[in-house]
């Protein structure tokens, strides 16, 4: 009996340190109007980074460390990838970043889903959207978004790591405007 009550109260223990885990993630999340760091982003072993700024919902600037001044802007409806020499135009909707942008849809996918380790300091979500599966991290020890990685409908994979995060910091809404073609 006194095994059955310990096996109990282990199981309740690690189950209430788990969900503490959780709420604080959320509730760190929540409070996040915007957020910049650097970046490391792998797309199926081409490697670059730089850094980027992100104001909810939707808008995201970044600057890549590239010869070719590579940047990528979305302004919450569109998103523009512009170098040197070109110049892509998405509808943000069709980019597995609509999802990763609109942080009220996350809380809510967060709060629905089971969280996994993803070795001793982090936790991982994974969910699929627009046929995207999206896997997003955290740290346990500080609670934030410390990358993502994403899978689209070709297999493409996608694993960005974030690093240097501040929070709620004093943006220029200028940034997030949709640059020019060349």
């Amino acid at each position: 009996m006194k095994k059955l009550l310990f096996i109990v109260i282990f199981f309740s223990i690690i189950s209430n340190v788990s969900a503490s885990i959780k709420e604080n993630i959320i509730k760190k999340f929540t409070d996040i109007k915007n957020v910049s760091f650097d970046f490391e982003q792998n797309i199926n072993g081409k490697i670059e980074n730089g850094n980027c700024i992100i104001e909810y919902p939707k808008k995201i600037y970044c600057k890549y460390n590239l010869s070719n001044q590579k940047i990528l802007v979305a302004d919450g409806k569109s998103l523009v990838i512009k170098t040197l020499s070109s110049y892509y135009f998405y509808p943000l909707e069709k980019t597995p970043l609509d999802t990763i942008l609109n942080k009220e849809y996350l809380l809510k996918k967060i709060k629905n889903l089971d969280q996994r380790n993803a070795g001793d300091d982090f936790i991982n979500f994974n969910f699929v959207e627009n046929e995207n599966e999206i896997n997003l991290f955290f740290d346990k020890k500080t609670y934030n978004l410390i990358g993502w990685q994403t899978v689209d409908i070709y297999q493409n994979v996608s694993i960005t790591y974030l690093s240097s995060i501040k929070r709620n910091q004093k943006l220029d809404k200028e940034i997030f405007k949709l640059p020019e073609q060349n």
